[in-house]
């Protein structure tokens, strides 16, 4: 029994990574915001973009479940570490 994959539109997905990134430029130099919200946006857009490499260029949408939860152990520790570098001048 053949099995037909449908290929992710590459280009779309390297396209959307492009706009992202530019929307991260954008809101690390031009808006006139506070500090730490333009933190969490930025967290955010990375958090989103690195989701975004994960499940299409590293075709980790097309695996079974026990491999994505490989690859998601280790976010909160990153979480953690992000955090304590965020508050690092309150310590």
């Amino acid at each position: 029994m053949e099995t037909t994959h449908k290929h992710p539109p590459y280009l779309m997905i390297w396209l959307y990574l492009a706009v992202l990134t530019a929307a991260e430029l954008a809101l690390a130099f031009e808006l006139p915001i506070s500090r730490n919200l333009k933190l969490l946006l930025l967290l955010f857009l990375a958090v989103w973009k690195a989701l975004l490499v994960a499940m299409f260029f590293m075709h980790l949408k097309f695996e079974r479940w026990n491999l994505r939860i490989l690859a998601i152990i280790p976010v909160p520790l990153a979480l953690i570490f992000i955090a304590a570098g965020m508050s690092e001048h309150i310590w």
